[in-house]
């Protein structure tokens, strides 16, 4: 991490005043209650899982909602939120997601060995929650994308200590919930952690597995949303999908080579992720660029692809900022945000249901930008440290930033 006072490093890890804490606390204060105000059952994408649990409660399947796209292990996980009442979920849900989204900032901070008391931690919270419009959405939807949201910077700062088995005990538990983080998985197989993967693929097997004998269609997840995954056959869903075979589809393109575009995208987004861990080089920015460049290489094919699936990756990004050649110094990191800043209209895309596009572009964008990084290779680890040793020296000191 550059330190010195010749670069804006030295100035983001040191520490922050009170009043952009105070201020930060408005804003997050302001972004949740306006949810409780808009919302009700602790938003509508929580609503579905928490309607999935009533249905299974009552005798009935909770895949007969073809928008339940969760494995088993989640409605047993919902099912406590069915004994609470509606006016107790309103406020409760959109407060837990906060500060969930608080604790993954502060997980991917401590990763990247910056002070929690510093001016990155309370500007890059104040920019997620004030400037990057994915933030206040996955809020007001209570969707369950939170749990991975946390999970990745909390199993990436496990893995960064050696503790292999829990990062694949945590991804394991998270994909139980949501299956959003399967394609870490690979990260796994990259770093030659057996141990660590078995634990990853048991935990969610044996979750789902024993969730699955409680319900009424044990095989539901394969027989009802798999084939709904894969086919993404509905509609309404389809219009805020930011997927390349979700996209390229409504600008013209047939299906078939759309889907062939996003395979081909994906394929070489996992190669670009294997490439930059191969390189070998110390430090968090290889953990990071690596389990980053996956989950894009997944977001660029998947079905469903929302635009809060970009909160899995971008704070991880936006944390590195203090490191020379991180993906968060190359401009086009930037721009590829550009689209998301909330309160812009764009000519065209002003209705909710074109919003896609834009999410389409963000995420290609930072597929490509973190894609090449990883064909640069190991290129900048060398200046992660640049400033004097005395410098550095009383830097850690002030801020507590560890070598």
């Amino acid at each position: 991490m550059a330190t010195g006072k010749c670069d804006i490093s030295g100035w983001l890890v040191r520490p922050a005043s009170g009043h952009l804490w105070a201020g930060l606390a408005a804003v997050l204060c302001a972004l949740t209650a306006h949810s409780v105000r808009v919302t009700s059952d602790g938003g509508m994408d929580n609503a579905i899982v928490v309607d999935a649990a009533r249905s299974w409660l009552a005798g009935g399947s909770p895949y007969d909602d073809p928008h339940f796209l969760y494995l088993p292990g989640a409605v047993v996980a919902a099912a406590p939120q069915t004994l609470l009442p509606r006016s107790v979920l309103t406020v409760l849900v959109p407060v837990a997601v906060t500060l969930a989204l608080a604790l993954a900032w502060a997980c991917a901070l401590r990763l990247h060995r910056v002070p929690l008391h510093s001016r990155l931690a309370a500007l890059g919270l104040l920019a997620l929650a004030a400037g990057f419009a994915p933030f206040g959405h996955l809020v007001r939807l209570g969707n369950w994308t939170v749990t991975a949201v946390l999970a990745l910077p909390l199993c990436l700062l496990l893995a960064s200590r050696g503790r292999w088995v829990a990062a694949g005990a945590l991804i394991g538990v998270a994909v139980a919930l949501k299956p959003l983080l399967a394609p870490m998985a690979l990260l796994f197989v990259f770093a030659r952690r057996w141990s660590a993967l078995a634990v990853l693929v048991l935990v969610p097997a044996l979750a789902s597995g024993a969730a699955g004998l409680l319900l009424p269609d044990p095989a539901g997840f394969f027989t009802r949303t798999l084939p709904f995954l894969l086919t993404g056959d509905d509609s309404f869903v389809r219009l805020y999908e930011a997927s390349l075979p979700a996209v390229l589809p409504r600008l013209g393109l047939p299906r078939a080579p759309a889907e062939a575009i996003g395979l081909l995208a994906a394929a070489a987004g996992v190669l670009c992720a294997y490439r930059r861990w191969s390189v070998g080089d110390a430090g968090p920015l290889r953990l990071v660029e690596t389990a980053t460049g996956l989950m894009l290489s997944a977001f660029l094919v998947s079905r469903p692809s929302y635009d809060h699936y970009l909160l899995v990756v971008v704070p991880l990004l936006l944390a590195g900022l203090p490191y020379a050649g991180s993906v968060a110094r190359r401009p086009w990191f930037w721009l590829a945000l550009v689209p998301q800043l909330p309160g812009v209209t764009w000519p065209w895309l002003e209705t909710g249901r074109r919003r896609a596009f834009r999410d389409a572009f963000t995420l290609c964008a930072l597929a490509v930008t973190v894609a090449g990084r990883s064909m640069r290779g190991g290129q900048g680890r060398k200046g992660l440290w640049r400033a004097p040793r005395q410098q550095r020296a009383a830097v850690r000191q002030e801020s507590g930033v560890r070598p």
